[in-house]
Formats: C-alpha cells, sequence, structure tokens
C-alpha cells in the first residue's frame, strides 16, 4: 500500500528541510505532497528547489488560508492508499510512522490517532495548553461516546476511502474537532497508539492560541447534530 505523507506548511524556514530529511529518512513515503499556506518568511524558496525531487510534490496557497484549508488542499492531491499528516514543525516525529502505520496494515484499523498521552516520551511543557487539550479530548467523548485520549493530536492516519467522499469544511485548526466528528459519526475503527512529542513553546513560534480552542468547542456541538 502507498503512502501518502501530506504537510502543511507555513512559515517555517527553519524547520522544513529538516522535517522533509526525517519523512525520507523513514523509507516509507510514496509520495510527499507539502502544501505552503502562504508562506512570507522565505520557506517558499526553499520549496521551489525541492519540488519534484525525491518524492516531493509542492502546491502552493497564494495567500493564508489555515492549517486546515492546507490540509484539504493537500488530501485532494494525495495519490497513496493510506495518508498520514505530518505537521511541518518538528513536535511530531517520524520515527513514530512504523507504529502509526501497523493497525492499518495488519486490517485492524481505519483511522489511526497518534496519542500524546498514552506514555510516550514527550518533553514536559506548557499546562494549561495539555489542559485544554485533555478538555476538548473529554468533550468529544460525550457528545460522541468514545474514549480518546487525544483528539486534537497532529498525527492522524487513514486509508484514502475515509476521506473520498467527506466533506471537510475547515480552514484553520478546528479541521481536528471536524475530522475526528465525522469520522465518529461513520462508526469507522480508530485505533489509538503511543508517539513521542516535543512541543514548542509561543515563544518559538507555536501557532494554537486560545481562540482557537473555542472554534474547536464549537466545531463538536456543530458537527454532532449536523453532517
Amino acid at each position: 500500500m502507498k503512502l501518502s505523507v501530506v504537510i502543511p506548511v507555513y512559515n517555517e524556514v527553519d524547520n522544513v528541510q529538516e522535517i522533509l530529511k526525517r519523512v525520507k529518512a523513514t523509507k516509507l513515503a510514496g509520495e510527499i505532497v507539502v502544501v505552503d499556506d502562504g508562506s512570507k518568511d522565505g520557506t517558499r524558496d526553499i520549496l521551489a528547489k525541492l519540488d519534484g525531487k525525491e518524492k516531493v510534490r509542492v502546491l502552493l496557497h497564494e495567500k493564508n488560508m489555515g492549517k486546515g484549508a492546507a490540509v484539504r488542499t493537500g488530501l485532494q492531491a494525495a495519490r497513496g492508499d493510506i495518508i498520514l499528516i505530518q505537521d511541518a514543525d518538528l513536535e511530531y516525529n517520524p520515527h513514530d510512522y512504523p507504529t502509526l502505520l501497523e493497525p492499518i496494515k495488519d486490517g485492524t484499523a481505519d483511522v489511526v490517532y497518534g496519542s500524546r498521552f498514552l506514555g510516550g516520551p514527550r518533553r514536559v511543557v506548557m499546562f494549561w495548553h495539555m489542559i485544554a487539550n485533555q478538555l476538548l479530548t473529554f468533550m468529544t467523548n460525550i457528545l460522541y461516546d468514545t474514549i480518546l485520549s487525544d483528539m486534537e493530536t497532529g498525527y492522524k492516519v487513514f486509508r484514502r476511502e475515509v476521506v473520498e467522499n467527506m466533506k471537510l469544511r475547515a480552514n484553520r485548526f478546528d479541521f481536528e474537532p471536524e475530522f475526528t466528528a465525522k469520522i465518529l459519526k461513520r462508526h469507522y475503527r480508530i485505533y489509538e497508539v503511543p508517539i513521542s512529542f516535543n512541543p514548542r513553546d509561543y515563544s518559538q513560534g507555536k501557532k494554537i492560541k486560545l481562540k482557537d480552542a473555542f472554534e474547536a468547542v464549537w466545531a463538536l456541538l456543530k458537527y454532532r447534530f449536523i453532517d
């Protein structure tokens, strides 16, 4: 089965080459679809030199539209049987790919979430950010009758058919709750596996803010009752 790795990118001039190096080092990606979401810091200059080389395809948004929009563009372009979403900020390490892919490859899952709260190694930082994540996950579990430990994880892996007929609308970080709501309502088989996590803080350029948590709450409520 061919693996497509979709990487949304926005102003990651210091990290984009390293994340591509790490993804390639796994030797698991059949293609790497990089979607630049209107970067202004020189990221595009780097990507222009990498496009078309070593399985890398670069797609460009002319203006910044948000992570969700970049992911949706990548999903539409991906050609693989399995799709893996990879953030470009080095918080998530591609050395976890074999663990993430195993439940799908052995036929026990349609979707796999890499959980930051199942005992994997992680940097100790940002307590309140963790609490916000856990509250959103708790709300997801109540609304959708499930037992996820990390709804907001950036590591989501799934069979292509999961999203082929799914209408996704999120443009920002509300992609995570929208996608989660829709796969739960469709009763796909979801597995969680532990991953390592090295979060950066706001001084290092972390982009998720408090307003994104409110948007996630609204998305969870909205998609509970509509498709």
